[in-house]
């Protein structure tokens, strides 16, 4: 099945959610790294979409195959909903947003601990995704090990619950694009010489205790990154453009060291202590040495 997009781009979209480790303030550095002309756009660890929501916006995926994919249902199910019933969906969040309060949250973030869970509709899931999102500590999706979303409720006085303007535009920016609910390793099976794939996963902790590597109840330890390097590697030798953020630690540069490393400089959002957040380095890894022309 294919997914074309035929839009005429007049409207600048941008994700409609919060996500760590986001791309929005890194587009810049980031697609000056992209080739030039490509064919499809694979996009298997979706996130937040910026890089898609910039690439679409800035009209390079016209008349190209779009897949976008996470292994996280809940954020795969809330971009399907967005794509296809933006309008309820909005309304919903309006009500939540009239709603909202520390007790509401709490009483919304524990659903997925009773049997009422298994009953929400799919819009119904989508709205507790987004207000979750936009309400809990700095956006954070985090999960135990039972699955059950554990994050605590930030401090914004006035959060922006019913975010109209995005949720609508990026609708109209997913019409016809393929939405799945896949681990990454599927990518493969989908791929052809000159698709572009970006693989933003979660990344490498800088030390032990730096951060969570887990944005649904699966680590993503050094076998993961092993197994994503592999499906690098083999996209890479089928003539694919592939390209890989993650964090400048010694075994990412390691393990890509065969490969074209570019550093770029980020703001660190996740820190409890406002004094410790700032620039870091991370790295865009690519498979190929020069941007086509």
């Amino acid at each position: 099945m294919n997914a074309r997009i035929n839009t005429i781009y007049t409207k600048k979209c941008q994700p409609f959610i919060k996500w760590v480790g986001g791309k929005r303030g890194l587009l810049a550095q980031l697609l000056e790294k992209f080739p030039k002309k490509f064919e499809n756009y694979h996009e298997p660890f979706l996130g937040g979409g910026a890089v898609f929501f910039e690439l679409y916006s800035q009209g390079l995926l016209k008349d190209k195959n779009i897949y976008l994919s996470d292994i996280n249902s809940e954020l795969i199910n809330t971009y399907n909903v967005v794509k296809n019933n933006p309008n309820e969906l909005i309304n919903n969040l309006e009500n939540f947003k009239e709603k909202h309060s520390k007790e509401f949250y709490y009483e919304i973030r524990e659903i997925d601990r009773t049997e009422k869970f298994k009953t929400l509709t799919k819009i119904e899931r989508a709205t507790r995704f987004i207000y979750l999102n936009k309400t809990c500590f700095n956006g954070l999706y985090r999960v135990n090990k039972k699955g059950y979303f554990n994050t605590p409720i930030g401090s914004y006085k006035n959060p922006n619950i019913a975010d109209r303007d995005a949720i609508l535009s990026a609708s109209e920016a997913l019409q016809n694009a393929i939405i799945s609910n896949k681990p990454f390793t599927e990518v493969i099976n989908n791929t052809n010489k000159n698709d572009l794939i970006y693989f933003d996963p979660p990344y490498y902790p800088l030390n032990v205790t730096s951060s969570f590597t887990a944005y649904d109840e699966n680590e993503f330890l050094d076998d993961k990154q092993k197994e994503l390097f592999n499906i690098f590697e083999e996209l890479g030798k089928n003539d694919c453009f592939v390209l890989h953020s993650n964090s400048d630690t010694d075994f990412i540069k390691n393990l890509y060291k065969r490969y074209d490393i570019n550093f770029v400089q980020a703001n660190r959002f996740i820190n409890s202590k406002s004094n410790s957040r700032g620039k870091i380095s991370e790295v865009l890894i690519r498979s190929f040495r020069r941007n086509n022309g």
